[in-house]
């Protein structure tokens, strides 16, 4: 028996479809990145704040290359691209999800023309990536702080000393 697709990979989009797919997002849209390597309590929380923001959510993830550039380590990400797409796009909270090879996910964000952008509370907020472009055109910007103190790295060491 052949059985169909899962519904979330529709949600995954290419960087040169993501203008197209966003102009039927609902709006406020609110818009994210990061690389979401291995995801834990942390991510889904501030995934489902984010979305809480706005009416869609974009999220946008580090390619393989971008994430080694880093400088989290030489084995990571632990999870392809791909898988990272397929996990974050089966997240309900989660409208569209999209990657970006560059350093930054600047290009995205400008395509994505965000009304609220949402970083994680490590980021300081002079220090978000495209914050001046959101409020240049009426967007809003908002960090969340973190509820759960998690994080990858974290987990990876406690993995390896085990």
């Amino acid at each position: 028996m052949a059985y169909p697709a899962p519904d979330f990979e529709s949600k995954i989009c290419s960087p040169e479809q993501l203008t197209a797919r966003v102009a039927h997002l609902a709006r406020p849209s609110a818009f994210t990145n990061g690389c979401f390597d291995i995801v834990h309590r942390g991510h889904v929380t501030y995934l489902a704040q984010a979305a809480a923001l706005g009416a869609s959510l974009v999220v946008a993830l580090n390619s393989d290359a971008s994430v080694r550039r880093q400088g989290k380590g030489n084995e990571r990400p632990v999870n392809t691209l791909d898988d990272r797409l397929a996990v974050i796009a089966a997240l309900g909270c989660v409208s569209l999800v999209t990657w970006f090879d560059e350093d930054t996910p600047l290009q995205r964000i400008i395509e994505c023309r965000p009304d609220i952008l949402v970083k994680g509370g490590d980021w300081p907020v002079d220090r978000i990536v495209g914050a001046r472009e959101v409020i240049g055109w009426g967007g809003t910007l908002h960090s969340i702080p973190f509820i759960h103190r998690k994080s990858t790295t974290a987990l990876l060491e406690k993995i390896r000393s085990l």
